[in-house]
Formats: structure tokens, sequence, C-alpha cells
């Protein structure tokens, strides 16, 4: 600002609970004045600002929607997941797919995995440190294999693939039937449009609040939030024994999405 620099702020969003609105949050709120403009995603956003003199604002949604869908049109396709995949059987397996997953997300959807054959798990976790990755494996107790330890010829053996890289996890999506997106039992949830672009159901923990894209997924019945391992188990074994259900939960969430686009 001192400098002249222009300063915009694209896909803000505005909550009553933040610092800038609290009675002490004058300083704050004066930072706000130093923006040339307001890119918010929603009128409630607007709203707020406008009643604190904040008037050079426009709502313009959320630009994610429109990352989502081109990362979904340049998705690459994964031969190892597709090995993964395979089953001596012929059958193809139910795949959940766990993104940004932490360990108290692990503790409640590894216990279901173990539980249910028919099923095949990838995991994205969140931190992919030693520490991590051994804690994972220590739960398993199924076939299991890190990406970078996977060999082509006996990937169709494990019933669990950890993905200890980044940068592949909006392309895997494509390869679920059902996502669980991590971080609802600590800082929040993580990034819940890039599994709902590809229309599969989208489960997450308790603390979504914050998100607006979250809130408004679980009002489109295109996600679902669970407290514990019982409400993970009851909406799993719903999914999986109920394909309407799953199918239609699948297709409010890719709907939600490309009606938010642009």
């Amino acid at each position: 600002r001192k400098r002249g620099i222009p300063v915009y702020i694209i896909s803000a969003i505005f909550r009553p609970d933040q610092l800038f609105f609290q009675w002490f949050g004058k300083p704050y709120r004066k930072m706000l004045s130093y923006f040339n403009h307001l890119f918010v995603q929603d009128e409630r956003s607007m709203k707020l600002l406008n009643e604190f003199g904040i008037t050079n604002v426009t709502v313009t949604g959320d630009t994610r929607f429109d990352r989502v869908l081109d990362v979904r049109k340049q998705a690459r396709e994964l031969p190892f997941i597709e090995r993964f995949l395979e089953s001596k059987e012929g059958k193809r397996p139910i795949v959940m797919v766990a993104g940004s997953s932490w360990p108290q997300d692990e503790a409640i959807f590894i216990p279901y995995f173990h539980e249910h054959p028919e099923m095949k798990l990838i995991i994205a976790p969140h931190e992919i440190h030693r520490e991590h990755l051994l804690s994972i494996e220590a739960m398993l107790k199924r076939p299991s294999v890190r990406l970078s330890e996977a060999h082509e010829d006996d990937l169709a053996d494990k019933d669990c693939l950890i993905i200890d890289s980044f940068g592949l996890l909006s392309s895997i999506y494509r390869y679920g039937q059902i996502a669980y997106i991590g971080g609802g039992f600590g800082v929040g949830i993580h990034n819940t449009l890039e599994a709902a672009v590809y229309g599969i159901p989208v489960i997450f923990g308790p603390k979504y609040q914050k998100f607006m894209e979250a809130v408004q997924l679980l009002e489109a019945k295109g996600a679902y939030s669970i407290k514990d391992y019982d409400e993970l188990k009851t909406l799993l074994d719903r999914f999986l024994a109920d394909e309407l259900f799953l199918r239609e939960t699948g297709t409010n969430a890719g709907y939600y999405v490309t009606s938010n686009a642009g």
C-alpha cells in the first residue's frame, strides 16, 4: 500500500467470528481497507464487509471449482493404480481413496477396511514422513505396499496402496467409488472438491464448518460428515449395500461442482 502496489484478494470468504469483526478488531479491519478490491465467494461475505464500510467488493465465487474441473480434464492415467485394482477373480473391487489423512482419520477407516475384504484402500497421507508411514503400516493387517516400493507384478495381490509421494492425489480420486477426506478431526478438512469433481461420494470428519464448499456439499447430499467409527461404519455399510444410494450421492457431488463453475 505504501509503495502504491495494487493489491487484490480473490475467492475470499468472511465470517462474523473472524478477528476483523470483533470489538477489538479495528487494527485488523484497517488492513482490509488496503485492498484495491475484494472478490469474495458469497453474498454473506459481501454483506458483512459492507456493514463495516468496506464496499469495494464483488461476489465472484470460488475459483477452485474451475480449477478442479481443469484438473479432471487433465487427469493422468496411472497404470500402477490400474494394476493395483486388478483381482484374480476378475471382479473390480470397491475402492475407497483416503486423501490427506491424519492419524485420527486412519484410526477409524482402517479398522473398517479390515472387516471388508471386498474393499481395496488407497491412502494418500497428508504427511509422508517416515514415522507416519510406519504408523499406518503398523495398523494394517491386510497386504499393503508403499508406492515407492511397489512392483508391478505383485500390485494386484495387495489390498492397500500407500501413496508416499506428492502430486498424484487429484488424479487418483478418479479410481475411487468413495472418497474420505482427512483433517476433519484436527485443524479442519482438506480439499473436498478434488474428489467431488469425479462424481463420487465424499466423507469427512466433524470439523468442516469453516469451509463453505463442505457445508454446501452436505446440503446437496453429495457428502456426509461422521463423528466416530460407528457413524462411519453405518454410512459405509449403506454405500456398500445400496448401489443406488452410492450412485446418487456421487452424482450430487459431481453436479455441485459443475453447477458452481464459472
